[in-house]
């Protein structure tokens, strides 16, 4: 594959994988006060790309970490003794992956600009 379309598919791969981490954040964020919602992990994985190398999501984890107990005795979900299971989604990690999540999703829509730019560059060099 030449070196101009391996660029192509190396920043669409990224935005890809990016694109899926910002939405398990988005599903985390959505679920912050859902009771006994386990927060989505996501890692990456390298992915083959004819003499290259990319990325992709990984599979999909759930957070193995406790449940916060909550205290609320009126709680339609509370057990006997009026405790329930909370979400172990922390807001402020959420955002911050959030926020990095979107720099690297635009750091690959740069770079794939940057080859459609040199893409067009190229024909106009050749049609001369």
């Amino acid at each position: 594959m030449s070196d101009l379309l391996q660029g192509f598919a190396i920043s669409a791969d990224g935005l890809r994988a990016q694109a899926m981490r910002l939405r398990h954040l988005s599903e985390n964020i959505a679920n912050v006060d859902t009771p006994g919602y386990r927060r989505k992990l996501t890692t990456f994985e390298p992915a083959a790309l004819d003499g290259g190398a990319s990325v992709r999501l990984g599979p999909e984890r759930l957070d193995p970490g406790e449940l916060p107990r909550i205290f609320a005795p009126g709680h339609p979900m509370a057990d006997a003794t009026g405790y329930y299971d909370g979400s172990n989604v922390n807001i402020v990690i959420e955002l911050a992956d959030a926020r990095e999540a979107q720099r690297s999703y635009e750091a690959n829509l740069r770079m794939f600009d940057q080859s459609r730019q040199m893409a067009r560059d190229l024909i106009e060099l050749l049609k001369r």
